[in-house]
């Protein structure tokens, strides 16, 4: 059952319906265009549909018009009419006019009744409904359009053949026949109304036997002309039929009905479409296939458009592109159920967050296809050979089959692609005539067909910016032992298409909106290190947990707190308004392997990370063993990564080959992308020329603030004073921070340095290094302001400034750590506070580098760092981001 309505904007403000027209509110001061196309009615007792011709089309609907004065409302209802009282015939064709086509062509005498028949119920149903000057003028039309009928079907049984423009020229007049009596009964209840023949209107232009394209340019004129003629409240519009620009009639073919919807919305610069069905909406999955589907409450264009082309029956693609340009929301409705709100599809989805308060995806919604084969075309003498993928589709073009989806490898040593299996027997016989002496040479090892297959289509717009579903989606399928044959996904990321056995692929549905849609992601804690970072995250943990939960079901439980001396666990989550009191009243002896163990066999949770939050070196040591028991490592602490190379070599070795994960972003740079930017350059191919930075903030707010006249000492007092530094500031000015984050970087990029390796630029002065306490120190540091001072005046005076960098010249192998004079108008010279900033020279970026920029220092930020990765994290097990 398919019906569409159209909202407009005054003055030519429309309700544009084609098939049955729902109930429908119609404001007095607007035109309202109806059209009547092909209607099918549901029989509430045996769920079945059957088409109806257009005289028990009107029938129906103009039966059940009535006029309400006191709300200026229209009814058109057919929910309650039942196919007894409305089909004389039960055996009547599903639409007359295409039969009468049929039997004239093939030399079938039965079509000269067919015709009477067809005269004869149009006549009884306008005799029934109108009266008057409607009725003999809808009657004389009506003889003459049989007339013609008849002779035009006569040549047709004469030839044996109909061609394209005589079957789409007898088929509108079902429309057109319906149109008029419609438009008559509205006028009869005392509303202003006239029909519109859309041939006049809507011109398109042939692309195929089964396509059409629009041709807005004069499809826009010709309607201006028409509805200056012709004004009225209500316009009846016919549906799916329309001209070529030479005036010959035609259709809009396959779910033309819904496209004229959306070409006269177009052109109407509508408000809105509205598409009247037989369910509520756009389900996330066939409900009979998966009882836990659920009602979309907004689609984009581009997930209908996807979700439509793998199978699911919500629109023809072809139908969203003429309102996606205007930007023009459709509306998806039960014509048996007005109180259901339906489906929008729009531009932006509105609220989208609260169609899905209690589901756990990006995913919007999952299609499948059945009876599909794939075939694969295999062989090393495919590899490098150009045109040898033009020559496989050409030649499955030249058979006529339609290719559902397409995979090749990389090293084109095979190519796959899905086809009806009712054509795959003429493809492979195509395949292997036109390739039979490539097969003989051994060029090509096979052309296999592999019968039984499915398609399952995994949709959603925010695929896009999600991390991980690919991920999540594959384990869903491995958890129901189920294989996947081939895969295939665009760059929009809108879809990810996979191929497999037909006989999993409910099974595989199931899986697949079960784990998005019914699990919740739930992340089994343990927090190392509760001090400034750590307890500085504890806090935003808090305060965003039940926000995290609520909107994107990431249930975040901290099972376990400890420090070097104290710990605290829990079994159910740690009350987190609470830990600093439940600290001190419940704390025992810190056992970090009885805390990790803890933490880990939560057997409520399947996922566990640890959170390292300390700069502890034996902490660091531990992470190995964790990733090998499944548990997720997330820290900011850097002395993995630059500790010795064997061992942090063993590491990432285990991290890549395991099904853990191992995320440090916050050990360079704080909170700033570096390393997801830098492992970004790299895995999309990039290669690393040069990096450079300013990687401590405390040296940033040093050097930023290190002018003028200042002494050196000075500034580092006022940076120690305002917390940038460590307690001892040696700790920040001997470099080694530094240092490590060089190495990190080093390392990411391929380099295998130590940390010896590195020479480093000490800025504490031999002589203090050996001072007792921090506070002998800062008493000393005066007596050396000298140096630096001359160092600074001199650059001063060439136009320059100091800074303290970290570079890795990957070119050349080696890093360095120390200070550098850059001219005033370079990036580095334009920071303020405590900035960090680096800069990526790569193969793309040789010219003008990469830069990344914005606070490196500070516990706020290092514990959202933090916070990120523990989000990415989740996103990888299958929640959104």
């Amino acid at each position: 059952m398919r019906a569409a309505a159209v909202s407009t904007p005054c003055p030519s403000s429309a309700l544009f319906h084609h098939h049955l027209p729902p109930r429908c509110s119609i404001d007095p001061s607007s035109r309202t265009l109806l059209s009547i196309s092909q209607a099918i009615v549901q029989d509430r007792h045996g769920g079945k549909t059957r088409g109806l011709s257009s005289l028990d089309r009107s029938r129906i609907v103009s039966e059940r018009i009535r006029k309400r004065r006191s709300n200026n409302q229209i009814f058109a209802s057919i929910a309650d009419i039942s196919l007894e009282q409305s089909i004389e015939n039960p055996s009547l064709p599903k639409d007359m006019m295409y039969d009468l086509v049929n039997k004239a062509s093939s030399r079938d005498d039965s079509y000269i009744s067919a015709i009477d028949n067809v005269f004869e119920k149009h006549k009884l149903t306008a005799s029934e409904l109108l009266d008057g000057e409607d009725l003999a003028r809808f009657l004389s039309q009506l003889h003459n359009d049989i007339s013609n009928l008849r002779a035009m079907l006569r040549a047709i049984y004469i030839a044996g053949h109909a061609t394209e423009s005589f079957s789409d020229f007898v088929v509108g007049h079902g429309e057109l026949w319906s149109a008029q009596m419609l438009s008559y009964t509205i006028k009869k209840h005392g509303r202003p109304c006239c029909w519109m023949d859309t041939r006049d209107v809507l011109i398109v232009n042939p692309t195929s036997s089964n396509q059409v394209d629009p041709d807005y340019i004069e499809s826009e004129k010709r309607l201006k002309k028409w509805l200056l003629k012709k004004p009225a409240d209500i316009i009846i519009a016919t549906g799916f039929i329309a001209s070529t620009l030479q005036n010959i009639p035609t259709t809009l073919k396959r779910d033309g009905s819904d496209f004229s919807a959306a070409i006269l919305s177009a052109l109407l610069k509508a408000r809105q479409v509205t598409i009247w069905t037989d369910v509520d909406g756009v389900f996330s999955a066939d409900p009979s296939k998966v009882s836990e589907a659920v009602i979309l409450r907004t689609l984009s264009y581009q997930e209908a458009w996807e979700m439509s082309y793998f199978g699911a029956n919500v629109l023809h693609p072809r139908t969203i592109i003429p309102v996606m340009k205007h930007g023009i929301p459709i509306l998806i409705r039960n014509i048996f159920n007005l109180s259901a709100p339906g489906t929008k599809i729009c531009q932006q989805p509105v609220n989208e967050n609260q169609d899905r308060k209690s589901l756990d995806s990006v995913v919007k919604a999952f299609a499948t296809i059945d009876n599909l084969a794939l075939v694969n075309v295999e062989g090393t003498g495919m590899a490098g050979i150009p045109g040898t993928a033009s020559a496989i589709f050409g030649t499955v073009k030249d058979v006529g089959a339609n290719v559902i989806m397409i995979s090749q490898a990389s090293s084109e040593h095979s190519v796959c692609f899905a086809v009806p299996e009712s054509e795959v027997k003429a493809v492979s016989a195509a395949l292997h005539s036109r390739f039979q002496q490539a097969l003989d040479a051994g060029r090509l090892s096979k052309v296999e067909v592999i019968p039984k297959c499915s398609i399952l289509a995994t949709v959603g717009h925010k695929m896009a910016s999600t991390p991980g579903v690919s991920a999540t989606l594959f384990d869903a399928l491995a958890k129901a032992n189920i294989n996947v044959r081939a895969i295939a996904q665009g760059c929009s990321e809108y879809n990810i298409t996979l191929v497999l056995k037909q006989e999993d692929c409910v099974r595989a549905l199931r899986a697949a909106h079960s784990r998005f849609y019914l699990s919740k992601t739930t992340l089994a804690m343990g927090i190392i290190g509760p001090g400034l970072i750590g307890g500085t995250l504890l806090d935003q943990l808090r305060d965003q947990a039940a926000a995290l939960k609520e909107k994107f079901n990431i249930d975040l439980r901290v099972m376990g707190i400890t420090g070097s001396r104290t710990m605290i666990l829990s079994d159910m989550g740690i009350d987190l308004s609470r830990w600093r009191e439940i600290q001190k009243e419940k704390a025992e002896v810190a056992d970090l392997d009885k805390f990790a163990k803890h933490v880990n066999e939560s057997h409520f949770f399947p996922n566990t990370v640890l959170v390292d939050c300390t700069a502890d070196t034996n902490v660091a040591n531990h992470y190995y063993d964790w990733l090998q028991k499944g548990i997720h490592v997330i820290t900011p602490n850097k002395k993995a990564n630059s500790g010795p190379l064997d061992r942090y070599l063993k590491l990432r070795t285990l991290q890549r080959v395991s099904y853990t994960h191992y995320f440090y972003e916050a050990t360079v740079g704080a909170g700033l992308p570096i390393i997801s930017s830098l492992q970004g350059l790299l895995e999309t191919g990039d290669k690393i020329l040069h990096i450079e930075g300013i990687f401590s903030g405390t040296l940033s707010y040093i050097f930023n603030n290190f002018k003028g006249t200042r002494a050196f000492s000075e500034v580092v007092f006022e940076a120690k004073e305002a917390g940038y530094t460590e307690p001892d500031p040696r700790d920040d000015l001997s470099g080694t921070d530094v240092a490590r984050k060089v190495i990190i970087l080093a390392r990411e990029s391929g380099l295998k340095l130590e940390l010896s390796d590195i020479p480093v630029q000490s800025l504490v002065p031999e002589t203090l290094r050996a001072c007792s306490s921090s506070d002998e120190y800062m008493q000393q540091l005066p007596n050396f302001d000298k140096e630096l001072s001359a160092e600074r005046d001199d650059a001063e005076a060439s136009g320059e400034v100091l800074r303290y960098v970290g570079v890795v010249d990957v070119v050349n192998e080696k890093g360095s750590v120390e200070l550098r004079r850059y001219k005033k108008e370079h990036p580095f010279a334009q920071l303020s506070g405590s900035d960090n900033i680096i800069a990526f020279t790569t193969t793309r970026y040789k010219d003008q580098p990469l830069i990344v920029r914005g606070p490196g220092a500070g516990a706020e930020v290092t514990a959202g760092g933090v916070f990120s990765d523990i989000l990415r994290l989740a996103s990888y097990l299958g929640a959104p981001s």
